[in-house]
């Protein structure tokens, strides 16, 4: 987490504290507008201004691992005092914004796709875990469609030792859902709506048992591993590969959508300023377009991202002032949270 510094002008903290009740998104562009048209340093577009936006919200985004990084070398180096026994905390806090669990789509045999846009809804930033689950309850097909329910009137889910935690993965549309209750003895409580129509295949894996953590492994290393059959990968001990979006996993035994599922950081999603055009030519803020989409980060890296955005747009103007102008105020914040 970033402390508040940055702009001495007294304005500058006005023009926030006014626009808090707005998006994040428009404030920040607003602020960068009025220094740029201030000092005449010229007039940024709304599509250049959410190219801007897009990696300066990257760059600080990237920058928490670093200073959470740091933070833990310092930590172990017992070189961080009592004052700052809570920046870690801070940023571990952050970075857990962007903590994802999402079961992974199958490739066909035991290749599995890697979080993306497409598959998950996000591109993955950071792999962290990759679990796989091995112990297979009931499989069998819903007699009704029920909002955040899945019945089955010929299995009694009691009988069978359904708990809280366990996962049912519609097979048919590949989409899963957690166990958050019994409604019946043939009818479970999802969190979440999977069943469509009546008669899609599911399988319902136990959420405890038989939860296994992959290894992640190279492709040099899973030859030698499966050379041997004391070192070869098993449902109990299980390894994977990695080669761009593909993971590949062992044994090959695991090839089911629903049998794997992963922990990861993804990424912020893309920050759009979105408008309606006036008669007189001016954009007008409007966020009830489809595409609007607002900084992900927290209210305390606002002056930052004003900062970074007058970097570019400086560069993309040729104004060397602007960029001169918006590094010193970084460096003034950065030398503030030393």
């Amino acid at each position: 987490m970033r402390k508040k510094g940055g702009f001495k002008d007294p304005s500058f903290f006005l023009c926030i504290f006014v626009e808090r009740f707005l998006q994040m998104i428009n404030s920040v562009r607003n602020t960068v507008l009025s220094i740029l048209n201030k000092n005449n340093y010229g007039y940024i577009s709304p599509a250049d201004f959410n190219l801007y936006a897009k990696q300066a919200q990257l760059d600080i985004f990237e920058d928490y691992f670093y200073q959470y990084n740091y933070q833990v070398n310092a930590e172990n180096a017992r070189r961080s005092g009592t004052g700052l026994a809570d920046i870690k905390k801070g940023y571990e806090e952050v970075i857990n914004l962007f903590s994802r669990i999402d079961f992974l789509s199958s490739l066909g045999g035991q290749s599995f796709s890697a979080p993306t846009e497409t598959t998950t809804g996000f591109d993955y930033y950071l792999l962290n875990n990759i679990f796989i689950y091995t112990i297979t309850i009931a499989t069998g097909q819903n007699t009704s469609v029920l909002a955040n329910q899945l019945e089955d009137n010929t299995k009694d889910f009691n009988a069978l030792g359904v708990k809280v935690g366990d996962v049912v993965v519609n097979t048919t549309t590949n989409t899963s859902a957690q166990v958050i209750g019994i409604a019946l003895p043939d009818t479970l409580i999802l969190d979440a709506d999977i069943f469509t129509v009546v008669g899609q295949d599911y399988i319902l894996y136990d959420g405890q048992r038989g939860v296994n953590e992959a290894e992640k492994v190279t492709n040099n290393k899973i030859l030698m591993l499966n050379s041997s059959l004391l070192t070869t990968p098993t449902e109990m001990f299980p390894a994977y590969t990695e080669n761009g979006d593909i993971l590949t996993l062992y044994p090959n035994s695991i090839t089911s959508f629903g049998q794997v599922r992963c922990q990861y950081i993804r990424y912020p999603a893309d920050p759009q300023w979105t408008y309606v055009q006036l008669l007189g030519g001016e954009p007008s803020f409007d966020q009830s377009q489809p595409d609007f989409q607002d900084f992900e980060l927290p209210l305390d890296d606002e002056p930052t991202l004003v900062n970074k955005i007058l970097q570019y747009a400086g560069m993309s103007i040729r104004e060397i002032q602007a960029v001169q102008f918006a590094q010193s105020e970084e460096n003034i914040e950065t030398q503030s949270e030393k």
